[in-house]
Parts: C-alpha cells; structure tokens; sequence
C-alpha cells in the first residue's frame, strides 16, 4: 500500500479536472488525466487544453488517456465528474484498482435517488478503495491560471488525508487535511442549493442586504444539517462549508448562483437547463430536503429553492413564504 501517492490518475477532462491534473503535475507528480473516449482524448493530446477550460494547457508532464483503457497503473485516483455520473465512472474503474487505492470524490452533491453521499458510493461499488472528498472554495479558471487556493481533503484516516495533502499541496493549491468526511461534503452539497438561493435574490434585484441575510441564514441551515448528520462543527465553519458558500453565493464563476440569477430574471428552469448545463444544485435540492424532513431539520431557504425547481411555487411565492415567517431568535 502506498504512503508517497507519486501516480495519480484524474478521471474526468472537464474544468476542474484539467486543473487538478495541472496541480498535481506542478506538485511533482506523475499524472494521467482519463477523458471519457479515446476520441476525446486524441483531440486534448493534440490541442493540450480543454474546451472546458479555455486559455489553460494541461501541464507537459501530464499524460493523456481514455477512461475505458485496459489497466490503469496510479496510487491515487481524483474522481472529477459530476456527482449524478460518479457511479457510473466508478464502476468502469473498480476492476483496475489496487486494493485500498484512495479515490478522492471532487464532486459536491449527492446521488439523487439514493441519498448517497459520494464516499458512500465509493466505498459501495469500489469496497476494496479508501474513499475521501476533497472540498473548498476553488474556482477551476482560477486554479488553472495558477491563482492561490485552499480546500479541505477528508478521509477517514488522517494519515491518509495528511500524506494526499502533502502529495498534491503545491505553492498556490493548498489542501488542508480532515478526518471528517462527512462535514466536507455536507457542506459541499448543501451550499449549492444555497448558492442557487443566492443567484435568484441577485437576479431579482433584492439588493446586497437581502444577498447578506440570505447567505447567512443558509448558512444556519447547513449547521442545523451538518449537526444531524454527525459533522463536526470546526469543518462546517471552514473551507468546505463556510468558506465554500460564501465563494459561490457572490459569483457568477459559480455555476449554480449563475442558473439562480436566470430564475430570477424570469427565465424557466428547462430553458436554462438548455442554455447553460448542469447545476449541481438542482439535482441536489430535492434530497437534500427529502434527508432534512427525515431528520427533522428546518431548512425553508433550501425547501424554497427545491419547490421553485419542482414548479411547485413561483419565485415570487417562495419570497413572500420566507419574508412572512414567523419572527424567532436568531439561531
């Protein structure tokens, strides 16, 4: 078993991934980056950049495959692909992998259906593997141009987490390690629902002061989850949890606060879905609420948002729903 992590593969040529495999090379690793045909990696090897990711070349020292090639030689794996495909990609890795290979899940949502979180789905269809999350607020276009960055990579043994950390920290891309899994990925689930919360109060033109009230008391959400769900307080308040939703409640960069601010413009959810692609948050709203009422957790900023993207309300009737709340001590 491995402790030093020098190979590591990235499954997923998108955004994110071409920056991770681009961090790890500068970290002085030896680096695959798995596009999903061999079609798709042909095109990358000639152009060494991603449509994804325009204007960033994938660092010489990286090679590039397909992910359905034969054998895969790594002693880590980064999974970079969306949290509602991480089953399906795992399941073409798993007869590849040596036992008690470390696959870091860098998706942010859970399994719809399932309520699976991605460790979870991990360690069910890779059971030999040593799951882990890695989580913050990281921006791929400010990764890729080589801009500081800092996120929290979880596993269930610290030593595990400490010496990934170690393997892919460079100067500007700095993990910090965690035994809390759960946290990290509450907290990067939960902020995407949130994050679309955001995007609608900006497209609505609600002002800065109703953006600050929203972050906040979602953030009180996350807390009352996260506590439920057995997360440690500390990650909740750090880079995965706080650090992340603050990061994509105030960008445009953020995917997710991007399709909230066509929501509120007017726009409708299908029609955005046609026009900009996945939001991570729309597949994670609905379970996210369906595990809060089964835990008994108050989220109604997350409940709005589940019901606007359900069609249930308008965005209109979800603002009238939480501005007539009942007046309570902050908490």
């Amino acid at each position: 078993m491995s402790t030093t992590f020098d190979r590591i593969a990235v499954v997923g040529a998108g955004a994110f991934g071409t920056a991770l495999a681009n961090a790890a090379a500068q970290a002085g690793r030896k680096v695959v980056l798995l596009a999903r045909s061999e079609a798709e990696a042909e095109k990358l090897r000639g152009k060494r950049e991603s449509a994804r990711l325009p204007g960033v070349k994938i660092d010489a020292n990286v090679t590039i495959a397909a992910t359905d090639a034969p054998t895969l030689d790594c002693d880590a794996v980064l999974l970079a692909v969306p949290s509602q495909a991480s089953r399906e990609a795992l399941k073409s890795l798993a007869p590849k992998l040596a036992a008690q290979t470390p696959v870091i899940a860098c998706a942010k949502g859970i399994e719809h259906g399932t309520r699976r979180f991605m460790t979870e789905i991990i360690a069910e269809v890779v059971p030999a593997a040593r799951p882990a999350i890695l989580s913050g607020p990281c921006f791929a276009a400010d990764m890729g141009r080589g801009l500081p960055a800092a996120v929290t990579l979880a596993a269930h043994d610290e030593s595990t987490a400490r010496a990934l950390s170690h393997a892919l920290g460079t100067a500007t891309f700095r993990p910090y390690y965690s035994s809390d899994v759960r946290g990290a990925e509450i907290g990067g689930a939960a902020k995407n629902v949130l994050a679309i919360a955001a995007g609608i109060v900006a497209g609505k033109g609600l002002g800065l002061s109703a953006a600050a009230a929203l972050t906040t008391r979602g953030f009180a959400e996350l807390m009352r989850f996260g506590r439920a769900l057995g997360a440690k307080p500390e990650t909740l308040m750090g880079l995965s949890g706080l650090g992340d939703l603050i990061l994509t409640c105030s960008s445009p960069q953020s995917r997710n606060f991007s399709f909230g601010v066509n929501i509120g413009k007017g726009l409708a959810v299908k029609d955005i879905h046609a026009a900009t692609g996945l939001a991570e948050g729309v597949f994670t709203a609905p379970v996210l609420i369906e595990m809060a009422l089964a835990h008994k957790v108050d989220m109604p900023i997350s409940a709005a948002v589940a019901a606007v993207l359900a069609g249930a309300i308008t965005v209109d009737e979800a603002i009238e729903s939480l501005l007539t709340r009942p007046f309570k001590a902050e908490s």
